[in-house]
Protein backbone atom coordinates (compact mmCIF):
# COMPACT_ATOMS: atom_id res chain seq x y z
CA UNK A 1 0.00 0.00 0.00
CA UNK A 2 1.30 3.43 -1.15
CA UNK A 3 1.46 6.69 1.01
CA UNK A 4 -1.28 8.02 -0.49
CA UNK A 5 -3.27 4.93 0.36
CA UNK A 6 -1.82 5.25 3.75
CA UNK A 7 -2.98 8.69 4.43
CA UNK A 8 -6.77 8.59 2.47
CA UNK A 9 -8.44 5.51 4.19
CA UNK A 10 -11.44 3.72 3.03
CA UNK A 11 -14.69 5.52 4.43
CA UNK A 12 -15.98 2.62 6.19
CA UNK A 13 -13.35 2.73 8.75
CA UNK A 14 -14.78 6.00 9.84
CA UNK A 15 -11.31 6.65 11.01
CA UNK A 16 -10.48 10.08 12.27
CA UNK A 17 -8.18 11.99 9.80
CA UNK A 18 -4.91 12.73 11.28
CA UNK A 19 -2.46 15.73 10.60
CA UNK A 20 0.42 13.72 10.21
CA UNK A 21 1.02 10.38 8.39
CA UNK A 22 -0.81 7.67 10.10
CA UNK A 23 1.29 4.26 9.76
CA UNK A 24 -0.20 1.15 7.78
CA UNK A 25 -0.81 -1.25 10.75
CA UNK A 26 -3.05 1.39 12.46
CA UNK A 27 -5.65 1.16 10.00
CA UNK A 28 -7.64 -1.93 10.87
CA UNK A 29 -11.31 -2.26 11.29
CA UNK A 30 -13.57 -1.56 13.67
CA UNK A 31 -13.88 -4.07 16.18
CA UNK A 32 -17.07 -6.44 15.56
CA UNK A 33 -18.59 -9.70 15.29
CA UNK A 34 -20.88 -10.54 12.83
CA UNK A 35 -21.25 -14.06 13.65
CA UNK A 36 -22.31 -13.74 17.41
CA UNK A 37 -24.61 -10.76 16.75
CA UNK A 38 -26.36 -13.40 14.40
CA UNK A 39 -26.81 -15.71 16.91
CA UNK A 40 -27.72 -13.65 19.37
CA UNK A 41 -30.86 -12.34 17.17
CA UNK A 42 -31.50 -16.41 16.06
CA UNK A 43 -31.94 -17.07 20.08
CA UNK A 44 -33.71 -13.96 20.63
CA UNK A 45 -36.74 -15.10 17.39
CA UNK A 46 -36.82 -18.64 18.32
CA UNK A 47 -37.40 -18.18 22.11
CA UNK A 48 -38.21 -14.22 23.22
CA UNK A 49 -39.46 -14.56 26.42
CA UNK A 50 -36.08 -16.30 27.22
CA UNK A 51 -33.83 -14.70 25.37
CA UNK A 52 -35.11 -11.11 24.56
CA UNK A 53 -35.46 -10.69 28.44
CA UNK A 54 -32.12 -12.10 29.51
CA UNK A 55 -30.65 -9.18 26.90
CA UNK A 56 -32.36 -6.53 28.78
CA UNK A 57 -31.60 -7.66 31.82
CA UNK A 58 -28.17 -7.90 31.13
CA UNK A 59 -28.58 -3.99 30.00
CA UNK A 60 -28.08 -5.15 26.09
CA UNK A 61 -28.59 -1.56 23.70
CA UNK A 62 -28.74 -1.66 19.73
CA UNK A 63 -25.56 -0.38 20.03
CA UNK A 64 -24.11 -3.45 21.19
CA UNK A 65 -24.54 -4.59 17.52
CA UNK A 66 -22.26 -3.29 14.68
CA UNK A 67 -24.26 -4.00 11.66
CA UNK A 68 -27.27 -1.61 11.01
CA UNK A 69 -29.61 -4.24 10.01
CA UNK A 70 -29.01 -6.46 13.29
CA UNK A 71 -29.52 -2.85 14.96
CA UNK A 72 -32.97 -2.93 12.85
CA UNK A 73 -34.07 -6.36 14.16
CA UNK A 74 -33.04 -5.93 17.68
CA UNK A 75 -35.37 -2.55 18.31
CA UNK A 76 -38.27 -4.67 16.16
CA UNK A 77 -37.81 -8.03 18.77
CA UNK A 78 -37.73 -5.47 21.75
CA UNK A 79 -40.49 -3.76 20.33
CA UNK A 80 -42.76 -6.77 19.85
CA UNK A 81 -41.30 -8.39 22.90
CA UNK A 82 -42.66 -5.53 25.27
CA UNK A 83 -45.66 -5.46 23.41
CA UNK A 84 -46.84 -9.10 23.87
CA UNK A 85 -46.40 -9.57 20.45
CA UNK A 86 -45.35 -12.38 18.13
CA UNK A 87 -41.87 -12.31 17.13
CA UNK A 88 -42.49 -15.37 14.29
CA UNK A 89 -40.81 -14.95 11.16
CA UNK A 90 -44.49 -13.58 9.43
CA UNK A 91 -44.92 -11.05 12.12
CA UNK A 92 -41.71 -9.41 11.75
CA UNK A 93 -41.73 -9.32 8.22
CA UNK A 94 -44.84 -7.72 8.00
CA UNK A 95 -44.03 -5.12 10.62
CA UNK A 96 -40.50 -4.74 8.55
CA UNK A 97 -42.88 -4.03 5.44
CA UNK A 98 -45.50 -1.64 6.75
CA UNK A 99 -42.52 0.17 8.44
CA UNK A 100 -40.75 0.35 4.61
CA UNK A 101 -37.71 -1.73 6.21
CA UNK A 102 -37.70 -4.53 4.53
CA UNK A 103 -34.78 -4.00 2.34
CA UNK A 104 -32.61 -2.51 4.90
CA UNK A 105 -32.05 -5.94 6.32
CA UNK A 106 -31.33 -7.30 2.93
CA UNK A 107 -35.09 -8.50 1.92
CA UNK A 108 -36.67 -11.30 3.06
CA UNK A 109 -33.63 -13.68 2.45
CA UNK A 110 -31.57 -11.32 5.05
CA UNK A 111 -34.59 -12.28 7.34
CA UNK A 112 -34.30 -15.60 6.70
CA UNK A 113 -30.86 -16.18 7.29
CA UNK A 114 -31.66 -14.80 11.00
CA UNK A 115 -34.30 -17.18 11.61
CA UNK A 116 -32.18 -20.71 10.18
CA UNK A 117 -28.87 -19.68 11.43
CA UNK A 118 -27.58 -22.53 13.17
CA UNK A 119 -26.88 -22.17 16.59
CA UNK A 120 -27.32 -23.44 20.03
CA UNK A 121 -28.42 -21.77 23.50
CA UNK A 122 -25.59 -23.42 25.10
CA UNK A 123 -23.18 -20.40 23.60
CA UNK A 124 -25.62 -17.22 24.71
CA UNK A 125 -23.57 -16.05 27.33
CA UNK A 126 -20.27 -16.50 25.66
CA UNK A 127 -21.93 -14.98 22.47
CA UNK A 128 -23.77 -11.94 24.18
CA UNK A 129 -20.34 -11.61 26.46
CA UNK A 130 -18.11 -11.11 22.23
CA UNK A 131 -20.85 -8.51 21.79
CA UNK A 132 -20.25 -6.68 24.83
CA UNK A 133 -16.53 -6.92 24.72
CA UNK A 134 -16.77 -5.44 20.67
CA UNK A 135 -19.10 -2.61 22.31
CA UNK A 136 -16.42 -1.26 24.73
CA UNK A 137 -13.57 -1.32 21.81
CA UNK A 138 -15.81 0.81 19.69
CA UNK A 139 -16.79 2.72 22.57
CA UNK A 140 -13.09 3.60 23.56
CA UNK A 141 -12.51 4.18 19.81
CA UNK A 142 -15.26 6.62 19.63
CA UNK A 143 -14.16 8.50 22.43
CA UNK A 144 -10.58 8.44 21.69
CA UNK A 145 -11.35 9.90 18.15
CA UNK A 146 -13.43 13.19 19.76
CA UNK A 147 -11.14 13.78 22.10
CA UNK A 148 -8.41 13.81 19.37
CA UNK A 149 -10.61 16.45 17.14
CA UNK A 150 -11.20 18.03 20.51
CA UNK A 151 -7.62 18.00 21.33
CA UNK A 152 -6.85 20.06 18.01
CA UNK A 153 -8.78 22.91 17.97
CA UNK A 154 -7.04 24.06 20.94
CA UNK A 155 -10.11 24.17 23.67
CA UNK A 156 -9.73 26.85 26.06
CA UNK A 157 -10.32 24.87 28.94
CA UNK A 158 -7.88 21.70 29.10
CA UNK A 159 -8.57 20.69 32.61
CA UNK A 160 -12.24 20.06 31.54
CA UNK A 161 -11.53 18.23 28.23
CA UNK A 162 -9.19 15.97 30.30
CA UNK A 163 -11.98 15.45 33.34
CA UNK A 164 -14.39 15.02 30.14
CA UNK A 165 -12.60 12.54 28.94
CA UNK A 166 -11.60 10.54 32.47
CA UNK A 167 -15.59 10.62 33.36
CA UNK A 168 -16.51 9.11 29.27
CA UNK A 169 -13.94 6.19 29.98
CA UNK A 170 -14.64 5.36 33.63
CA UNK A 171 -18.36 5.11 32.24
CA UNK A 172 -17.51 2.22 30.12
CA UNK A 173 -15.50 0.76 33.09
CA UNK A 174 -18.86 1.26 35.02
CA UNK A 175 -20.77 -0.43 32.79
CA UNK A 176 -18.34 -3.31 31.96
CA UNK A 177 -17.99 -6.89 33.59
CA UNK A 178 -20.53 -5.89 35.53
CA UNK A 179 -23.19 -8.80 36.24
CA UNK A 180 -27.01 -7.54 35.62
CA UNK A 181 -28.41 -10.82 36.08
CA UNK A 182 -31.06 -11.05 39.01
CA UNK A 183 -29.74 -12.71 42.02
CA UNK A 184 -31.90 -15.22 43.14
CA UNK A 185 -33.87 -15.30 46.39
CA UNK A 186 -31.41 -17.97 48.18
CA UNK A 187 -28.42 -15.42 47.60
CA UNK A 188 -30.03 -12.82 49.33
CA UNK A 189 -31.49 -14.73 51.73
CA UNK A 190 -27.84 -15.67 52.85
CA UNK A 191 -26.45 -12.50 52.50
CA UNK A 192 -29.30 -11.10 54.71
CA UNK A 193 -28.33 -14.22 57.17
CA UNK A 194 -25.02 -13.82 56.98
CA UNK A 195 -25.31 -9.83 57.77
CA UNK A 196 -27.67 -11.15 61.13
CA UNK A 197 -24.91 -13.46 62.17
CA UNK A 198 -22.59 -10.61 62.08
CA UNK A 199 -24.25 -8.84 64.26
CA UNK A 200 -24.97 -11.05 66.88
CA UNK A 201 -21.39 -11.84 66.94
CA UNK A 202 -20.67 -8.26 67.60
CA UNK A 203 -21.87 -8.31 70.83
CA UNK A 204 -23.19 -4.50 70.25
CA UNK A 205 -20.13 -3.29 68.88
CA UNK A 206 -20.27 -0.84 66.38
CA UNK A 207 -20.40 -2.45 62.74
CA UNK A 208 -19.21 0.24 60.65
CA UNK A 209 -16.83 3.43 60.52
CA UNK A 210 -17.06 5.36 64.14
CA UNK A 211 -17.25 8.88 63.97
CA UNK A 212 -15.79 9.60 67.36
CA UNK A 213 -19.41 10.66 68.45
CA UNK A 214 -20.78 8.11 70.85
CA UNK A 215 -23.78 8.29 70.56
CA UNK A 216 -23.68 9.34 66.89
CA UNK A 217 -22.20 5.87 66.43
CA UNK A 218 -24.79 3.79 68.71
CA UNK A 219 -28.05 5.33 66.11
CA UNK A 220 -26.02 5.07 63.25
CA UNK A 221 -24.03 2.05 63.86
CA UNK A 222 -20.94 3.18 62.30
CA UNK A 223 -20.71 5.02 58.80
CA UNK A 224 -21.51 2.28 56.14
CA UNK A 225 -19.67 1.48 52.99
CA UNK A 226 -21.80 3.64 50.33
CA UNK A 227 -23.41 5.48 52.79
CA UNK A 228 -24.33 9.43 51.91
CA UNK A 229 -24.42 11.35 55.81
CA UNK A 230 -25.83 15.02 55.11
CA UNK A 231 -25.20 17.30 58.01
CA UNK A 232 -26.66 20.28 57.42
CA UNK A 233 -27.19 23.70 59.03
CA UNK A 234 -27.26 27.27 59.01
CA UNK A 235 -24.40 29.19 58.78
CA UNK A 236 -22.40 30.29 62.02
CA UNK A 237 -23.76 26.90 63.45
CA UNK A 238 -20.19 24.77 63.57
CA UNK A 239 -21.30 22.29 60.66
CA UNK A 240 -17.51 22.61 59.02
CA UNK A 241 -16.23 21.68 62.97
CA UNK A 242 -18.16 19.11 63.37
CA UNK A 243 -17.27 17.51 59.93
CA UNK A 244 -13.65 18.41 60.49
CA UNK A 245 -13.89 16.14 64.09
CA UNK A 246 -14.89 13.47 62.62
CA UNK A 247 -12.36 13.83 59.36
CA UNK A 248 -10.24 13.98 62.74
CA UNK A 249 -11.22 11.29 64.84
CA UNK A 250 -11.17 8.89 61.12
CA UNK A 251 -7.88 9.88 60.37
CA UNK A 252 -5.73 10.20 63.28
CA UNK A 253 -7.53 8.31 65.82
CA UNK A 254 -8.65 5.24 63.34
CA UNK A 255 -5.60 5.68 60.95
CA UNK A 256 -7.41 5.77 57.97
CA UNK A 257 -7.09 7.53 54.77
CA UNK A 258 -9.41 9.92 54.52
CA UNK A 259 -10.02 12.53 51.59
CA UNK A 260 -11.47 15.91 52.44
CA UNK A 261 -12.83 18.39 49.61
CA UNK A 262 -12.91 21.88 50.87
CA UNK A 263 -14.83 24.20 48.54
CA UNK A 264 -14.81 27.28 50.73
CA UNK A 265 -11.93 27.15 52.90
CA UNK A 266 -8.50 27.10 51.79
CA UNK A 267 -6.54 24.31 52.86
CA UNK A 268 -4.36 26.29 55.44
CA UNK A 269 -6.91 26.98 57.32
CA UNK A 270 -8.68 23.52 57.68
CA UNK A 271 -5.28 22.65 58.84
CA UNK A 272 -4.87 25.70 61.38
CA UNK A 273 -8.16 24.71 62.55
CA UNK A 274 -7.09 21.37 62.84
CA UNK A 275 -3.62 21.59 64.80
CA UNK A 276 -5.44 24.06 67.21
CA UNK A 277 -8.23 21.31 67.84
CA UNK A 278 -6.15 18.16 68.02
CA UNK A 279 -3.55 20.72 70.60
CA UNK A 280 -6.21 22.31 72.77
CA UNK A 281 -4.30 25.18 72.00
CA UNK A 282 -6.61 28.12 72.13
CA UNK A 283 -6.02 30.34 68.94
CA UNK A 284 -7.68 33.76 70.61
CA UNK A 285 -5.19 33.36 73.75
CA UNK A 286 -1.94 33.02 71.61
CA UNK A 287 -3.18 35.89 69.43
CA UNK A 288 -3.56 38.03 72.52
CA UNK A 289 -0.21 37.17 74.33
CA UNK A 290 2.05 36.53 71.37
CA UNK A 291 3.78 34.02 72.90
CA UNK A 292 3.37 29.81 73.97
CA UNK A 293 3.66 28.08 77.18
CA UNK A 294 6.29 25.10 76.72
CA UNK A 295 3.56 23.13 78.12
CA UNK A 296 1.48 24.75 74.66
CA UNK A 297 4.43 24.29 72.45
CA UNK A 298 4.70 20.78 73.25
CA UNK A 299 1.22 19.87 72.40
CA UNK A 300 0.89 22.19 69.70
CA UNK A 301 4.27 20.02 68.27
CA UNK A 302 2.86 16.80 68.65
CA UNK A 303 -0.80 17.61 67.04
CA UNK A 304 1.63 18.69 64.30
CA UNK A 305 3.48 15.44 63.76
CA UNK A 306 0.16 13.47 64.38
CA UNK A 307 -1.91 15.45 61.65
CA UNK A 308 1.54 15.15 59.19
CA UNK A 309 2.01 11.63 59.74
CA UNK A 310 -1.84 10.88 59.20
CA UNK A 311 -2.96 9.83 55.73
CA UNK A 312 -5.30 12.98 55.36
CA UNK A 313 -5.30 14.22 51.61
CA UNK A 314 -7.37 17.79 51.88
CA UNK A 315 -8.48 19.43 48.04
CA UNK A 316 -9.31 23.33 48.48
CA UNK A 317 -10.48 23.45 44.62
CA UNK A 318 -13.03 26.44 44.49
CA UNK A 319 -16.41 25.59 43.01
CA UNK A 320 -15.56 21.85 42.05
CA UNK A 321 -17.25 20.37 39.65
CA UNK A 322 -19.18 16.95 40.54
CA UNK A 323 -17.74 15.31 37.53
CA UNK A 324 -13.63 16.48 38.63
CA UNK A 325 -14.63 15.84 41.95
CA UNK A 326 -15.49 12.05 41.02
CA UNK A 327 -11.93 12.08 38.84
CA UNK A 328 -10.16 13.50 42.03
CA UNK A 329 -11.53 11.01 44.36
CA UNK A 330 -10.72 7.66 42.61
CA UNK A 331 -7.14 9.09 41.81
CA UNK A 332 -6.89 9.69 45.64
CA UNK A 333 -8.08 6.23 46.31
CA UNK A 334 -5.81 4.41 43.97
CA UNK A 335 -3.10 6.44 45.19
CA UNK A 336 -3.63 5.85 48.74
CA UNK A 337 -4.54 2.16 48.33
CA UNK A 338 -8.20 2.73 49.91
CA UNK A 339 -10.35 5.41 51.12
CA UNK A 340 -11.59 4.84 54.82
CA UNK A 341 -14.59 8.58 54.36
CA UNK A 342 -14.77 11.21 51.90
CA UNK A 343 -16.02 14.60 52.97
CA UNK A 344 -17.55 17.74 51.62
CA UNK A 345 -17.76 20.80 52.67
CA UNK A 346 -20.09 22.18 50.92
CA UNK A 347 -22.49 20.95 48.64
CA UNK A 348 -24.08 24.02 47.61
CA UNK A 349 -20.84 25.13 46.22
CA UNK A 350 -19.80 22.70 44.27
CA UNK A 351 -21.17 22.61 40.18
CA UNK A 352 -22.47 20.74 37.63
CA UNK A 353 -21.37 21.60 34.13
CA UNK A 354 -24.63 19.47 32.30
CA UNK A 355 -26.65 21.32 29.98
CA UNK A 356 -29.63 19.97 32.21
CA UNK A 357 -28.20 21.92 35.25
CA UNK A 358 -27.44 25.20 32.98
CA UNK A 359 -30.87 26.98 33.34
CA UNK A 360 -31.97 25.34 36.58
CA UNK A 361 -30.00 25.74 40.27
CA UNK A 362 -32.73 23.22 41.57
CA UNK A 363 -31.47 20.96 38.80
CA UNK A 364 -28.03 21.36 39.17
CA UNK A 365 -27.83 20.49 43.12
CA UNK A 366 -30.25 16.96 42.40
CA UNK A 367 -27.43 16.33 39.73
CA UNK A 368 -24.47 17.12 42.67
CA UNK A 369 -26.32 15.45 45.26
CA UNK A 370 -26.57 12.18 42.55
CA UNK A 371 -23.22 12.58 41.85
CA UNK A 372 -22.11 12.16 45.56
CA UNK A 373 -24.52 9.30 46.51
CA UNK A 374 -23.35 7.39 43.39
CA UNK A 375 -19.80 7.68 44.25
CA UNK A 376 -20.33 6.62 47.52
CA UNK A 377 -21.36 3.22 46.13
CA UNK A 378 -19.28 3.28 43.63
CA UNK A 379 -15.99 3.75 46.07
CA UNK A 380 -17.58 1.86 48.71
CA UNK A 381 -16.71 4.21 51.05
CA UNK A 382 -18.93 6.54 53.20
CA UNK A 383 -19.69 10.15 52.06
CA UNK A 384 -19.99 12.87 54.70
CA UNK A 385 -21.38 16.21 53.25
CA UNK A 386 -22.33 19.61 54.33
CA UNK A 387 -25.58 21.09 52.83
CA UNK A 388 -26.72 24.44 53.47
CA UNK A 389 -30.63 25.07 55.35
CA UNK A 390 -32.51 27.97 53.64
CA UNK A 391 -33.74 30.42 56.14
CA UNK A 392 -36.54 28.44 57.93
CA UNK A 393 -35.22 27.96 61.21
CA UNK A 394 -35.06 31.56 62.03
CA UNK A 395 -38.57 32.61 60.55
CA UNK A 396 -40.07 30.26 63.67
CA UNK A 397 -41.58 31.38 66.63
CA UNK A 398 -41.21 30.05 70.36
CA UNK A 399 -39.61 27.10 71.08
CA UNK A 400 -39.24 26.30 67.33
CA UNK A 401 -37.08 29.38 66.82
CA UNK A 402 -34.03 28.37 65.18
CA UNK A 403 -35.07 24.36 65.34
CA UNK A 404 -34.15 23.34 61.64
CA UNK A 405 -36.11 21.09 59.81
CA UNK A 406 -35.55 18.68 57.11
CA UNK A 407 -37.74 20.98 54.65
CA UNK A 408 -35.68 23.35 55.42
CA UNK A 409 -32.57 21.78 52.45
CA UNK A 410 -31.69 24.55 51.09
CA UNK A 411 -32.08 24.40 46.92
CA UNK A 412 -33.34 20.72 46.55
CA UNK A 413 -35.64 18.06 48.21
CA UNK A 414 -32.96 15.32 46.03
CA UNK A 415 -31.00 15.55 48.76
CA UNK A 416 -33.33 14.45 51.09
CA UNK A 417 -34.18 11.69 48.52
CA UNK A 418 -30.68 10.74 48.05
CA UNK A 419 -29.08 10.59 51.99
CA UNK A 420 -28.88 7.61 53.85
CA UNK A 421 -28.60 9.91 57.15
CA UNK A 422 -29.07 13.58 57.78
CA UNK A 423 -28.09 15.31 60.51
CA UNK A 424 -29.18 18.81 61.40
CA UNK A 425 -26.85 20.87 63.66
CA UNK A 426 -28.24 23.85 65.75
CA UNK A 427 -26.74 25.46 68.78
CA UNK A 428 -29.92 27.53 70.74
CA UNK A 429 -27.68 30.05 72.37
CA UNK A 430 -27.24 31.55 68.87
CA UNK A 431 -31.06 32.59 68.99
CA UNK A 432 -31.27 33.58 72.56
CA UNK A 433 -33.64 36.11 73.13
CA UNK A 434 -31.43 37.52 76.03
CA UNK A 435 -27.77 37.57 77.07
CA UNK A 436 -29.13 35.93 80.29
CA UNK A 437 -30.73 33.56 78.02
CA UNK A 438 -27.48 33.17 75.68
CA UNK A 439 -25.35 32.79 78.39
CA UNK A 440 -27.49 29.69 79.55
CA UNK A 441 -27.56 28.24 76.82
CA UNK A 442 -23.76 28.49 76.16
CA UNK A 443 -21.85 25.89 74.13
CA UNK A 444 -25.29 23.47 73.76
CA UNK A 445 -25.13 22.32 70.83
CA UNK A 446 -27.81 19.36 68.84
CA UNK A 447 -27.78 17.61 66.09
CA UNK A 448 -31.29 16.23 65.49
CA UNK A 449 -30.90 12.50 63.18
CA UNK A 450 -34.04 13.56 60.90
CA UNK A 451 -33.41 10.64 58.58
CA UNK A 452 -31.80 7.60 58.97
CA UNK A 453 -32.67 3.89 56.92
CA UNK A 454 -31.02 1.58 58.84
CA UNK A 455 -31.66 2.86 62.23
CA UNK A 456 -33.47 5.14 64.74
CA UNK A 457 -33.85 8.68 64.44
CA UNK A 458 -33.38 11.29 66.68
CA UNK A 459 -31.28 14.10 69.19
CA UNK A 460 -27.83 13.50 69.74
CA UNK A 461 -26.69 16.35 72.52
CA UNK A 462 -23.48 17.99 71.73
CA UNK A 463 -21.44 20.65 73.31
CA UNK A 464 -19.16 23.49 71.27
CA UNK A 465 -16.52 25.10 72.27
CA UNK A 466 -15.97 27.72 69.84
CA UNK A 467 -12.37 28.69 70.86
CA UNK A 468 -11.09 24.92 69.96
CA UNK A 469 -14.01 24.67 67.58
CA UNK A 470 -14.74 21.47 68.69
CA UNK A 471 -17.95 19.64 69.28
CA UNK A 472 -17.87 16.96 71.88
CA UNK A 473 -20.73 14.53 73.51
CA UNK A 474 -22.61 16.03 76.83
CA UNK A 475 -25.60 14.02 78.37
CA UNK A 476 -28.94 14.71 77.66
CA UNK A 477 -30.96 17.23 80.13
CA UNK A 478 -34.30 18.68 80.68
CA UNK A 479 -34.05 21.18 78.19
CA UNK A 480 -33.13 18.95 75.97
CA UNK A 481 -36.39 16.77 77.12
CA UNK A 482 -38.42 20.14 76.46
CA UNK A 483 -37.65 21.01 72.76
CA UNK A 484 -38.18 17.59 71.61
Amino acid sequence: MDSTDINNPAPSLELTKFPRKVPAEDIRDIPHALGPEKSVLSLMAMDPATYIGKCILRGIKEDYFYLPAHKLLWNIFVDHYEKNKPVDIISITQALEDKHQLDAIGGSSGLTEIYTFTTTGAYFDHHLKILEDKFVLRSIIDIANQSIKQTFENPEDVAELLDTVETQIFQIRESYNISKDEQSLKTIIKDAVTNFERILASKGQIQGLTTGFEELDKKSNGLKPGDMFVIAARPSMGKTSFLLNIIEHIALEEKKPTLLFSCEMPAVQIVERLLFARSSVRRGEILKKGTMSQLEMQHFKKAVKEVGDSQLVIDDTAAISINELRAKARRVMRDQGGLAAIGVDYLQLMRSHSKQAANSREREVAEISAGLKALAKELKVPVIVLAQLNRGPESRTGASLGVPRISDLRESGSIEQDADMIGLLYRSAYYAEDEEKRQQMAGRANLHLAKNRNGPTGDVPLHFEAELMRFSTREADEHDQESE
